[in-house]
């Protein structure tokens, strides 16, 4: 039994159809690999040139390498820059809602508020400063950005936060 199947070039394509191949230049590759595994012409596998390009992706990847690895750093960095903000603002309004809420000791309680909740990169050069102002109590906390890779390049950025908080009487 044969199966016959009818496209809009080439007509009715069976083995009846192949028959008409044989005669045709190129047609001992149909008697070598048999009408089954017949392909229209320009389907088969691409001849590379010489000096082909294989891997050429790879090595350009490897080349690349250390460049996405540069600035991955440089915006994991960025991202330790913007925390500090957050944790200097955080660590000013904490210090300055327990130093306005104290009755003695104010400035003590202002200043282990303020380092209370600071992760230990931040802690160890926290400078804390609070005292009264006009009608709040006000704390500025500065916060040194630690560096990723220490060695590599130092940043000597301090970032300041401040807060204040109506006094309680």
């Amino acid at each position: 039994m044969t199966t016959t199947t009818r496209t809009a070039r080439t007509g009715i394509r069976g083995l009846r159809g192949l028959r008409g191949l044989r005669e045709r230049p190129g047609a001992g590759w149909l008697r070598r690999h048999g009408p089954g595994r017949l392909r229209r012409p320009g389907s088969g596998r691409l001849r590379r040139p010489r000096g082909d390009d294989r891997g050429q992706t790879s090595v350009e990847f490897l080349g690349m390498t250390p460049f996405i690895i540069l600035i991955m750093l440089v915006l994991w960095e960025c991202a330790l820059i913007g925390y500090t903000f957050s944790l200097a603002g955080n660590a000013a309004d904490v210090g300055a809602r327990k130093g306005s809420g104290a009755e003695y000791g104010a400035e003590a309680a202002c200043a282990a508020g303020a380092k209370k909740d600071l992760p230990d990169a931040w802690s160890g050069a926290a400078r804390v400063d609070c005292g009264r102002g006009a009608g709040l109590y006000e704390a500025t906390v500065t916060l040194k950005v630690p560096v990723l890779v220490p060695g590599l390049f130092d940043l000597d950025i301090d970032i300041d936060g401040e807060a204040g908080s109506a006094l309680e009487d």
